[in-house]
């Protein structure tokens, strides 16, 4: 299975918690991911189409909101695990880059000022 893109991996981070619509998935991929993740509307919505295809969000209802429509969406089961393991593939990753950055490095050219 292909790691999820930074997109998908925060949208299903921000339905975590609880079930939310278009505006708040939006607002919450920004701030759960310190601004690096910064969604369209168009953008987000194909991405949630995309994932409810591969059953890993669903459509859980709709409101009327000072005349506008919020569609509401959860993460499945299967996001969840998806979810869960992409976290656990990012985690190991993690380790092992900070593993090898406090592993002593050995002197360079041109730490050595050999050109």
């Amino acid at each position: 299975m292909p790691p999820l893109t930074p997109a998908s991996f925060w949208i299903l981070t921000a339905l975590a918690a609880r079930r939310r619509h278009g505006y708040d998935i939006l607002r919450e991929t920004a701030d759960a991911s310190a601004g690096r993740v910064a969604l369209k509307v168009a953008t987000l919505y194909a991405a949630l189409e995309r994932l409810e295809a591969e059953g890993l969000v669903r459509p859980d209802g709709e409101e009327v909101v000072g005349g506008r429509i919020r569609r509401y969406f959860a993460l499945t089961p299967e996001g969840g695990e998806r979810l869960a393991a992409e976290a656990d593939a990012m985690a190991a990753a993690a380790r092992v880059a900070r593993a090898r950055l406090a592993s002593p490095r050995p002197a360079t050219g041109h730490a050595m000022g050999i050109a």
